[in-house]
């Protein structure tokens, strides 16, 4: 075996939703963040591959490098990524970064458990809270969230969705409209509904859920979303659940709701809450907590015949 590269990293999941964080990501220059995040595809591509295709990573896999802040109010600035290219900001990523900084040590903690994290999309306050040696709970606030197309119709499945932007575009589609249930054994059909429902969007929508309101009065909904590269996140996804909590408050399903549970088909919860209004937009207040999972070496061997990787579909 030959080493020409060595990487290290730290694994991270939240709800379920699995996260690398590169640590001795190679150096590039760069004025701003933005900056960077537009050379990604670049300079880091060999990365990209080595790092979350598989054997070494798998489809459910999202990247995230963490880099010195720019902005003098910033803890640490971080770009996220996924098989395909950058991603501008992942909630979900920002509670599995500030765990692993806190708990390895590259960030000292606070007494007022108050954090700051530089995004492309700017900066994000996070509230940290440590019990010993663990992050117990990451509290943060989504950007403003709106339905920014009612009820539009879908002819291959003969429905109607809701279109929400919260940190990406969704396609909202409600359980009752269709013969399935979200659970894992009828994973299949859900798949196919899934690719059916993507090749008919526009390349706009970046995912695409299915929301079963069937236990809405307490507070608690299901939800299955498919990204537009046709996987399943592998848990509620804050996103998700903000775009369907939105889709809700506006079409009236629900009023004066105040806090709501989202479960994935895998059973993992996620919870949010209303903080604020402005006209037609929501912003919501977003608590989780992630779980270091590993720590590990990964190497670039240049005789390896599957150094790019591959992914599995």
């Amino acid at each position: 075996m030959k080493i020409e590269k060595a990487y290290s990293s730290i694994d991270v999941h939240v709800a379920g939703e699995a996260f690398r964080i590169i640590r001795n990501a190679p150096l590039v220059h760069y004025q701003t963040l933005e900056e960077l995040y537009e050379l990604f595809p670049q300079v880091y591509k060999e990365e990209q591959n080595l790092l979350l295709n598989e054997p070494r990573g798998f489809a459910g896999l999202n990247g995230c490098i963490v880099v010195p802040p720019l902005n003098r109010e910033a803890d640490a600035a971080v770009v996220f990524f996924n098989h395909y290219g950058t991603v501008p900001v992942h909630y979900s990523g920002l509670t599995a970064v500030i765990t692993a900084l806190l708990e390895c040590g590259d960030l000292k903690p606070r007494d007022t458990s108050r954090y700051k994290i530089e995004t492309v999309t700017g900066i994000v306050s996070i509230t940290a809270v440590m019990k010993g040696d663990e992050v117990n709970s990451v509290t943060m606030e989504s950007g403003f969230c709106q339905v920014i197309g009612k009820e539009e119709s879908l002819s291959a499945l003969t429905a109607n969705y809701t279109l929400v932007q919260s940190d990406q575009t969704y396609a909202v589609f409600r359980k009752q409209d269709f013969p399935l249930e979200i659970q894992i054994e009828e994973l299949a059909d859900l798949r196919k509904w899934g690719q059916t429902v993507l090749k008919n969007l526009s390349p706009d929508v970046k995912g695409a859920i299915l929301v079963d309101e069937s236990r809405i009065a307490e507070g608690h909904i299901k939800s299955i979303t498919f990204r537009d590269d046709l996987f399943i996140v592998r848990s509620p996804g804050f996103g998700p659940t903000l775009a369907v909590f939105t889709c809700l408050l506006s079409s009236g399903a629900i009023s004066k709701q105040e806090s709501l549970v989202n479960e994935s088909i895998y059973e993992s919860q996620l919870e949010v809450q209303v903080s604020e209004r402005k006209e037609s937009s929501y912003q919501f207040t977003m608590t989780s907590r992630g779980f270091i999972t590993g720590m590990q070496t990964f190497i670039l061997d240049p005789t390896d015949p599957l150094a790019a990787g591959f992914l599995l579909k």
